[in-house]
């Protein structure tokens, strides 16, 4: 079941269904969309909670920019009212916040479904959490004047919301490496030099050519699309013959929907 549009208010959220599309958008603008616990385990409720007619999912910020990253009053004595308490979290066993921070992760993680094509659409920029909401996203479009920054290492931390497999899948080590340890913005234009960019657009066109991409994502059969993506995702992992084992089962699936 989808959040309701109270749950999604309060945890700096709105989404929209659009037939085949559900449009997520970060929805406190004057919080720059800072993220925050309840906001994680509501993306993953919605995407547990999005039916079989969904194909594209599309993540965006409201305001000037997609997100700022982690609101950093979590971390302060204060907190932040109605959300987990981080440094009471600290207090609590090891294991504890592992399994604490695992449920975060879930909010990124099911971006990576294969039942849907999943598009981040990047203006104003996109830092700590929010480059990571960004990366576990299929595609990712952006304004050329956008720009994208690991800033965990800059505060003592570590990017912990499964952003570091997609950067090195998608830039390798070295190049994640540096932009991870220098904490050092990443323009629009070199995020599309080095892979980490689909598609970059003057931000006047932002919308329309998110619009063009998702028109032609839904063009063709939704279950090849699917099986297809399943098997481009499999194929980072698999070995050869492994890999060729999974595209001939899959074709048979095929076969057998278009058969009847």
């Amino acid at each position: 079941m989808l959040p309701d549009a109270d749950a999604l208010a309060a945890a700096r959220l709105s989404l929209r269904i659009d037939g085949a599309v559900a449009t997520i958008t970060l929805d406190a603008p004057d919080k720059r969309n800072a993220q925050v616990p309840s906001l994680w385990h509501r993306l993953a409720e919605i995407g547990a909670g999005l039916g079989e007619e969904i194909r594209v999912v599309v993540l965006k910020g409201a305001g000037d920019c997609f997100s700022a990253g982690l609101d950093l009053g979590l971390l302060s004595p204060d907190g932040v009212p109605g959300e987990d308490s981080t440094l009471e979290l600290t207090r609590t066993s090891d294991q504890n916040i592992i399994d604490t921070i695992g449920g975060y992760q879930e909010g990124f993680t099911w971006l990576h479904d294969p039942r849907f094509i999943t598009i981040a659409q990047v203006h104003g920029f996109a830092i700590g959490a929010g480059f990571q909401l960004a990366l576990a996203c299929d595609l990712r479009v952006l304004a050329d004047d956008a720009w994208l920054c690991m800033k965990e290492p800059a505060l003592g931390l570590v990017p912990d919301l499964a952003g570091t497999k997609p950067l090195v899948d998608l830039v390798g080590y070295a190049r994640a490496l540096e932009i991870c340890a220098t904490a050092r913005r990443v323009t629009a234009t070199e995020a599309a030099e080095i892979g980490l960019a689909t598609a970059v657009v003057p931000a006047a066109e932002l919308e329309e050519t998110t619009a063009d991409l998702v028109a032609a994502l839904l063009a063709n059969d939704a279950g090849a699309v699917r099986e297809t993506t399943a098997l481009l995702r499999s194929a980072r992992d698999e070995d050869l013959d492994s890999q060729r084992l999974l595209e001939r089962t899959a074709q048979v699936r095929r076969f057998r929907a278009l058969l009847g």
